[in-house]
């Protein structure tokens, strides 16, 4: 068995329960393997809302299913607070601040002794202020613990045969909508199904950005922005997003980076 998983097992095995904030992204399925073969007991709980992309809740859902842990689906309402919906730079953290509350509930009333989240070492160097929320509700980070990377992670998934070994990041859908730009749920909604068009093209890999006055800002991997302004495939995916709402539409040149608003 690699070490660092071994050692991953002995930081779980340290509690005896845990409540996982399951998003099925790489992170937390990686995560959720391992609670699992730690053999301590596990809530996998996931976060619906507005925000979150319609394909990743049933995908959450089927891989719990498939390692046979609990799940349980609970509803966040990050909308119906303004200091989210106004879109500050640390949005995220008022949206975890929601979620850790919530999971804080579920482990004090039904026993757990944990609530676990699926960083790695990798997030430590990026912009997440979601991880003050994380603190401040004592969210464990095993992943972080035991000294795990994000390629580690894709690694030893790969290995152990998980389907989310090369899934491509899927963040909320609030991070297309620039710091200080309203998030409304009209907005999500198109973003969502400007995405799903573009997935049902065959796109893997995307983000539709939406900007003030309603343009909407494509990114692809570079080899495939041709693919994008391909005669037939550039008037499709045009007339699909003025149905949608946008007015603009236009493909980034520089191709897909996620977490570029960051920047």
């Amino acid at each position: 068995m690699n070490d660092k998983y071994s050692r991953l097992l002995g930081i779980l095995k340290d509690f005896d329960s845990a409540v996982l904030a399951f998003s099925g992204g790489v992170d937390s399925s990686f995560l959720l393997r391992a609670l699992k073969d730690s053999g301590i007991r596990t809530l996998a709980v996931t976060a619906a809302s507005e925000t979150m992309p319609p394909d990743d809740f049933n995908n959450a859902e089927a891989l719990a299913a498939m390692t046979g842990i609990t799940f349980r689906r609970i509803e966040t309402s990050e909308l119906d607070d303004p200091d989210f919906t106004r879109n500050p730079r640390d949005r995220c953290y008022y949206c975890k601040k929601e979620l850790f509350a919530q999971l804080s509930k579920i482990a004090a009333d039904e026993g757990y002794a944990a609530i676990m989240d699926g960083n790695n070492v990798d997030d430590l160097s990026d912009w997440r202020p979601g991880r003050k929320a994380a603190l401040e509700h004592g969210v464990k980070s095993p992943l972080i613990d035991a000294g795990f990377t994000k390629d580690e992670i894709r690694a030893l998934s790969k290995e152990l045969g998980l389907p989310t070994w090369s899934r491509p990041a899927s963040p909320c859908l609030a991070s297309r909508i620039p710091y200080g730009m309203t998030i409304s749920k009209e907005a999500l909604k198109r973003i969502s199904e400007a995405e799903a068009f573009l997935k049902g093209l065959g796109f893997v890999e995307l983000r539709v950005r939406s900007h003030p006055g309603d343009m909407a800002r494509i990114e692809v991997p570079k080899p495939e922005i041709g693919n994008i302004l391909a005669k037939g495939q550039a008037e499709k995916i045009s007339r699909r997003f003025r149905e949608l709402g946008f007015k603009y539409i236009t493909v980034d040149i520089d191709g897909f980076r996620s977490g570029n608003l960051n920047d």
